[in-house]
């Protein structure tokens, strides 16, 4: 009897061993999971860094205009309140051509970082071979954080990359200082890519500003580095 309980604790000996072990290895595959977990609930309660120029009009651009128009409340400088990007393709349905349609939108896509909305035709107008609810061209609306990242990518990239670029229309002012003006090839933005392009599309871009006047409206495009054409 004895010698069958001594077989007894041995025999159980290994497996409590063996349970043992194996709970350990739980514990270690359970504790980076929480680690995990842990650093992902940090990463999510970090908020992102805000745009570069979004804190530069903030901390030089707007004490400067301050300083140049004479305004006593911070809140009376002008700033942007939208960009908005259209590209019209209405050459493109009337051919047939619906699949320009379609890469242009991934590629005006790529560019704005959101994607367009397609505008339809209001009217129907014959001589263009145009009916009411064709689909005629594209359009993004860019506001907050969005709007400064694509505003320094165009200042920074795709404007010096224009061909025989002589400086910006310095009369593409409205009556309440917005500002429009066009690019003619879409390969002007880096994020393109330029062996996949099957043919140029141009687009047209219209900074919306708070700005009273034409001259108030130029003075900030000039503080964000607009290169304007003058005189010389």
């Amino acid at each position: 009897m004895a010698e069958e309980k001594e077989k007894q604790k041995k025999d159980k000996q290994p497996k409590a061993q063996q349970q043992g072990g194996k709970g350990q290895k739980k514990a270690k595959k359970a504790a980076p999971a929480a680690e995990q977990e842990a650093a992902g609930e940090e990463q999510v309660q970090q908020p992102p860094p805000p745009a570069r120029l979004a804190s530069t009009f903030h901390d030089q651009i707007s004490p400067a205009l301050m300083q140049r128009f004479g305004y006593t409340n911070r809140l009376q400088v002008p700033r942007f309140e939208k960009i908005v990007i259209s590209m019209g393709l209405g050459k493109a349905v009337t051919s047939g051509e619906k699949g320009k349609i379609e890469q242009a939108e991934k590629e005006l896509g790529v560019i704005a970082g959101q994607k367009p909305v397609r505008c339809k035709a209001k009217k129907s107008v014959a001589n263009f071979k145009v009916r009411e609810g064709m689909e005629t061209g594209l359009k993004v609306t860019l506001r907050g954080a969005r709007m400064y990242e694509f505003l320094d990518r165009m200042v920074t990239l795709a404007i010096p990359r224009v061909k025989d670029f002589r400086g910006l229309n310095p009369d593409g002012f409205d009556k309440g200082g917005n500002y429009n003006f066009g690019f003619t090839e879409q390969t002007v933005f880096p994020e393109v890519d330029a062996t996949a392009v099957t043919f140029q599309q141009g687009m047209n871009i219209t900074m919306v500003t708070t700005a009273k006047t034409p001259d108030e409206g130029r003075e900030l495009l000039k503080a964000f580095g607009f290169p304007f054409r003058t005189e010389k």
